[in-house]
């Protein structure tokens, strides 16, 4: 099947999702997840891209970006994945991919679903059972968005930044998101958009994006779009 092209538009935030080969792990130990986060700030600062939000589950990762260089993202996940991958197979003695093929990508209407994709994205390790509450999880951006633990990696969104002038003040306003769930057509909508590479986000932004792009914006007829299994290493998309 023909895949569409990736979306090159500067300054729009897209929703990447990047699976383990075969449902396997992508992270064994927490020198992983270390090497991972220090491998993707390096390539993000290189390609000129902004990271807002990411999770690093068991066998995929989840990351909110915004480019500000033609291709930036591309080349990002790129050069991540090359570094990652030989720090793998160089550890673990092992060859061969990591990775299931190319990573997923949607653009975000930011206005409408920024905050929601962010909300999505950290409340995974919830969804799967792996904790209680998205603060009781090492390895996602929640507590540097929530309660400012100091990260290089993280660079606000200027609608998250809008939630409050007030450093203190917008750290409290994002926590109590979080004390809402997120609506099911809400999630149901950030799942088909990323796994068919199309756009989340309103009637407007889409045709606009479509305006801008030349290619068809409107998501298949489908049915629910398919959820990982939530347990083991079998995680929530």
């Amino acid at each position: 099947m023909v895949r569409n092209p990736r979306f090159n538009l500067i300054g729009i935030p897209q929703h990447i999702i990047q699976r383990g080969n075969n449902r396997e792990p992508c992270f064994y130990s927490v020198s992983d997840y270390q090497r991972y986060l220090h491998e993707l700030e390096d390539a993000a600062i290189k390609n000129e891209c902004a990271i807002h939000a990411y999770v690093l589950m068991t066998n995929h990762v989840h990351l909110l970006v915004t480019p500000f260089r033609t291709h930036g993202i591309s080349h990002m996940m790129q050069g991540l994945g090359r570094k990652y991958v030989h720090y793998v197979n160089h550890t673990y003695k092992r060859t061969g991919t990591l990775w299931e093929g190319r990573f997923n990508s949607s653009l975000v209407d930011s206005e409408k679903y920024l905050l929601i994709c962010m909300r999505y994205i950290e409340l995974n390790p919830v969804r799967a059972s792996m904790v209680m509450h998205p603060g009781d999880y090492r390895w996602s951006s929640y507590l540097s968005n929530a309660t400012g633990k100091n990260s290089s990696l993280i660079q606000p969104h200027i609608l998250f930044e809008q939630l409050s002038s007030d450093k203190l003040n917008r750290q409290y306003l994002y926590r109590e998101l979080f004390k809402h769930h997120l609506y099911d057509d809400d999630i149901h909508s950030i799942r088909a958009a990323v796994n068919q590479e199309l756009v989340l986000g309103r009637d407007d932004f889409k045709e606009k994006i479509e305006q801008m792009t030349k290619r068809q914006e409107k998501p298949a007829p489908m049915g629910r779009p398919k959820v990982e299994e939530e347990a083991g290493v079998y995680l929530v998309l």
